[in-house]
């Protein structure tokens, strides 16, 4: 096939357009490459890791707390942080061997650069070590016991008040309103041991005389004999140092041995759950807890909970588990992502205005919050404050 000769003239553009023509093709190139045409640096993810019980006996107060947890770190991903958080929850299930395992997959994980955990004091006695062995900053939201920031561990910090602080107003009231001769009953964990040690150091030095002390393994169910022993000193009042499935069994098995003396203790089980357990027994049980202090911090968590839909209604630890988190990212915008050491060291340095009120730590990473005593009562199967 035979194509016809092209008899036309070609037109060159003159070459003031056709230099135009190619910087306006570079300069498009270039603006291209800036703002997308490569691919864009992504985001960098950390993550931040959260244990508590979840479940067994304990696991109310466990995952009230993890949802505080998770409300902090769905409110800091929406507001525009440099990084991205990815929170990674585990389940100690209130138990030591748990707890350290979980602790291990945590400190295991490079991209975990801090973590809050433990209700259960037992269990962050075991985990601590942990922690602090890998470099690893971790906040506890909920164990009180005294130990767990008596030694300067650079690592550790902790946003609730011990033991001490409540066991020594409540030993003060409890000479002045319910009698001098008080029996304890405590587990044998960690955390029943320092509230027996405390209350009776504080009791016995307002004038106070403890009668007889017995305790059990934590899951003891049959208190019965030791209970027995009890009676027969008749006591003014029953101490329980322990939380919250064996004072339910306690109070249970006091008003079915005919004691009617009122029991007595600080928040370990300070929960529906032993309203559950001891049921219509439960009536009459006090316990001496840290006042809550309402502040404008509190009230905008509690709306932002309630906005959230979680499935479990709010609870007594869900504000510390949300300071907590919220410390640790506050420390992450001062000190990075990358340098554990110096997260620890911005977390110890906080001064933060939270749910909690203003949260400040001593040289030891305890919280130095002071302590108004706030009783609280079971009367008609509910907890009230004691008039």
């Amino acid at each position: 096939m035979a194509f016809a000769p092209f008899t036309g003239a070609l037109r060159p553009r003159p070459l003031t357009l056709r230099f135009a023509a190619l910087a306006a093709t570079l300069a498009a190139a270039t603006l291209a490459g800036t703002l997308g045409g490569a691919p864009a640096r992504a985001q960098e993810t950390v993550k931040i890791g959260f244990i508590g019980p979840l479940s067994g006996g304990n696991a109310q107060q466990g995952i009230a707390a993890r949802n505080g947890f998770q409300l902090a770190i769905d409110q800091a991903n929406a507001s525009g942080l440099p990084f991205k958080i990815e929170p990674v929850i585990l389940d100690d299930a209130a138990n030591p061997q748990t707890g350290v395992a979980a602790a291990l997959k945590l400190t295991n994980d490079p991209k975990v650069v801090a973590a809050t955990g433990h209700w259960n004091s037992g269990v962050a006695l075991a985990t601590i070590p942990v922690f602090s062995r890998a470099g690893v900053p971790f906040v506890v939201w909920g164990a009180i016991s005294p130990k767990i920031t008596e030694k300067n561990n650079p690592m550790v910090s902790r946003v609730v008040t011990t033991l001490v602080n409540t066991n020594a107003p409540l030993a003060k009231w409890a000479v002045a309103n319910l009698g001098k001769r008080i029996a304890i009953v405590s587990d044998t964990s960690d955390y029943g041991v320092a509230n027996t040690d405390n209350f009776r150091k504080f009791f016995e030095a307002d004038g106070g005389t403890i009668v007889a002390a017995e305790a059990a393994p934590v899951g003891t169910t049959d208190f019965r004999a030791l209970l027995t022993k009890i009676k027969g000193t008749n006591p003014d009042a029953i101490y329980f140092g322990g939380v919250v499935a064996e004072a339910g069994l306690v109070r249970q098995q006091m008003v079915q041995l005919g004691m009617s003396q009122p029991m007595i203790g600080v928040d370990g089980f300070y929960d529906s759950e032993f309203l559950k357990i001891a049921g219509p027994a439960a009536n009459g049980t006090i316990v001496g807890i840290a006042k809550e202090v309402g502040n404008p911090k509190l009230d905008a968590m509690t709306e932002a909970y309630k906005s959230a839909n979680f499935a479990e209604p709010i609870g007594s630890y869900t504000k510390n588990a949300y300071d907590a988190t919220n410390i640790i990212i506050a420390a992450l915008k001062t000190a990075g992502t990358t340098d554990k050491a110096a997260i620890a060291k911005a977390i110890r340095a906080s001064d933060y205005d939270g749910a909690l009120g203003r949260t400040t730590f001593d040289e030891n990473g305890q919280t130095k919050r002071a302590v108004v005593l706030e009783l609280r009562e079971v009367k008609d199967g509910a907890w009230v404050v004691r008039q």
